[in-house]
């Protein structure tokens, strides 16, 4: 491969990157807001520098996958498939009060579907807009979108994928098991595979494979000179230079417990130098031509608790 060239947003990929996390640590400390001195960052909502540290993925971690039950491996696959299908903990909530305890020994499809059906007639969001979801239409037939992922949980399970994963020897093989399902592309093939290497169901290094999804490719444009459509080289490329890069910028980048950044949370990271750059190098054009950042940053007042995977081994540590 040609020598690596850079631009001038390849700065602002770890400048965020380390702003970012210095923003989550003033939080999980109390310190008072502001919690950045970055403007944009004060502004705009960003995903955290690591991904399993997001508000979203924190619930899925300490509720979802450990919580105080103790589930079946069947059932642990359709908890973490269930929630992120929707990724929004709210539907996640108003599931738990109609059914009580998720398990797919309780699931019925056509229950589900109609208590859905009553949230949406309230005018209720059911999914997270943080993913793009294809309808499902053509696999399944159903007019209302939730059905369809209603459907392909059922197929998923049926098709014993919880025996695919326990027979899986990587994180790859395991993306390339979900990627055979339909309306699961590369993108979310490998959230999910991240989702459920949270779980005690395997055990994969986040280093050994990554897929980089549209934002991602995004940023990734506008950081370097010549991609040639080889995305995947530069996220590892980052991950692999990450603490020079740091040193390089005297930026002293405070780790989650000693845990450097992971190929997904460079994917993730690339996705919001994107976002960071629209605002900061207005000039600088990518592919998807976005010009502006949607959402506002409205602070949670909730007290971070931080819990994660205890196969990890970190929490034990200090940031």
């Amino acid at each position: 491969m040609k020598k690596i060239q850079t631009t001038q947003v390849y700065d602002s990929f770890w400048n965020f990157a380390y702003k970012r996390q210095e923003a989550f640590i003033n939080r999980l400390y109390n310190r008072p807001a502001p919690w950045s001195d970055d403007p944009i960052i004060q502004k705009f909502k960003f995903t955290n520098a690591y991904r399993a540290i997001d508000r979203v993925s924190q619930y899925l971690i300490k509720n979802v996958i450990y919580s105080s039950e103790i589930y079946s491996g069947d059932d642990m696959v359709f908890r973490i498939l269930l929630f992120k299908f929707f990724n929004r903990i709210e539907t996640w909530e108003y599931l738990e009060n109609v059914f009580g305890e998720i398990t797919y020994s309780k699931f019925n499809q056509e229950k589900f579907g109609t208590a859905l059906d009553e949230l949406m007639n309230k005018k209720e969001k059911i999914f997270s807009a943080a993913y793009i979801m294809p309808s499902g239409v053509s696999s399944f037939g159903f007019n209302k979108k939730h059905k369809n992922y209603l459907a392909l949980i059922d197929f998923i399970m049926r098709d014993k994928f919880p025996l695919k994963i326990a027979q899986s020897k990587s994180l790859e093989e395991l993306y390339r098991y979900l990627l055979e399902y339909p309306m699961l592309g590369s993108f979310l093939a490998f959230q999910y595979s991240i989702d459920l290497n949270y779980s005690e169901l395997c055990d994969f290094s986040e280093m050994s494979f990554v897929v980089a999804g549209p934002g991602a490719k995004s940023g990734i444009d506008k950081c370097f000179k010549d991609v040639s459509n080889n995305y995947e080289y530069f996220i590892n490329y980052v991950a692999d230079c990450q603490e020079e890069e740091f040193k390089k910028r005297d930026l002293d980048f405070k780790t989650l417990f000693g845990r450097p950044l992971q190929l997904i949370d460079c994917q993730n990271l690339f996705c919001e130098t994107d976002k960071y750059s629209r605002v900061l190098y207005p000039n600088v054009n990518s592919k998807q031509s976005r010009t502006r950042i949607k959402q506002l940053f409205k602070p949670k007042k909730d007290k971070i608790e931080l819990f994660l995977p205890p196969k990890w081994g970190l929490m034990t540590k200090e940031v």
